[in-house]
């Protein structure tokens, strides 16, 4: 993570995406799809997941001694959205459950950074200039349109299903613009995304041992590398963008970190041996158009 921090406790007014928020946020996005896919790649056991959040707990109760500790102004910040996180895991889990991923998931990605992009300015004071909002749509539009493709190949479940994805989506908006607050209000991005990480496995990792502490501990004890690489990236991939926060609007921020989608899809292809299709392609055109049109926007 980047050693010096511009802290910004007030709306952005500088360029819509400094060059460095830009690399940041693909580095994060790009982190994001790996562990992600790797998650895939092992199975898509769920005690993997909850693994992931363990590793990130474990590596943030080694860094948090030698990292600036977050001011605490943002102390409030970082216990609600250690809320709606636990809120994320368990809609996203009850959103598969009921429905097909390849609906649900451009749902629960594509639809937050329009959310936010609309609450920015009375939550944030952030008013997005014409190109902002022409990436922010395309971007969005680029991963719904993946949601009419998961229509066309399959069914995609019921209406909970539906319902539990756009829930979640409102939750991750939520804590978006709830992190953007507290990141800036912290003076210390990397103490605050040690902190977050922390405070989400108390239930997370708590939840698991009391189902079944056995069973999970002989889980961890095979895939411990999943734990501490999965956790590691999933800090990098959260704290750049938190960081990029400090710098650039929220809502650009947070369409922008969506193109992990496009890397999601590349190593979907390449590692996974998943095929790729003329809507898929199609779908990531737009998508770098998006991206683009945020780095232009002023």
């Amino acid at each position: 993570m980047p050693p010096s921090v511009r802290v910004v406790p007030s709306p952005i007014t500088a360029p819509a995406l400094p060059t460095e928020a830009l690399i940041a946020v693909l580095a994060g996005a790009l982190l994001h799809a790996s562990w992600n896919t790797a998650l895939k790649a092992g199975g898509g056991n769920a005690s993997d997941a909850v693994l992931v959040v363990a590793g990130s707990a474990f590596i943030a109760l080694l860094l948090l001694p030698v990292v600036p500790a977050p001011s605490l102004a943002s102390a409030p910040y970082l216990c609600v959205t250690a809320v709606l996180h636990v809120a994320y895991f368990r809609l996203l889990a009850a959103a598969y459950r009921e429905g097909a991923m390849s609906h649900a998931y451009p749902l629960m990605r594509g639809t937050p950074p329009l959310i936010v992009a609309l609450c920015s300015g009375a939550l944030l004071g952030e008013g997005l200039s014409s190109g902002a909002w022409t990436g922010t749509v395309m971007v969005c539009g680029g991963i719904l349109g993946l949601t009419l493709l998961g229509r066309r190949s399959g069914p995609s479940g019921s209406w909970r299903g539906t319902a539990c994805a756009l829930a979640n989506a409102l939750v991750i908006a939520a804590y978006t613009v709830v992190d953007g607050i507290g990141v800036r209000l912290s003076g210390a991005p990397a103490g605050y995304t040690l902190w977050c990480f922390l405070l989400l496995s108390v239930p997370m990792v708590g939840g698991a041992l009391l189902r079944d502490a056995r069973g999970f501990l002989s889980h961890a004890r095979r895939r411990w590398m999943v734990a501490l690489c999965g956790g590691a990236a999933s800090i990098a991939s959260y704290g750049l963008a938190l960081w990029a926060m400090t710098l650039a609007p929220v809502a650009v921020v947070a369409a922008l970190r969506e193109t992990s989608i496009l890397f999601a899809m590349a190593l979907a292809a390449l590692v996974l041996k998943e095929r790729v299709g003329p809507v898929r392609l199609a779908s990531g055109a737009v998508i770098v158009l998006g991206a683009a049109s945020l780095r232009l926007a002023a």
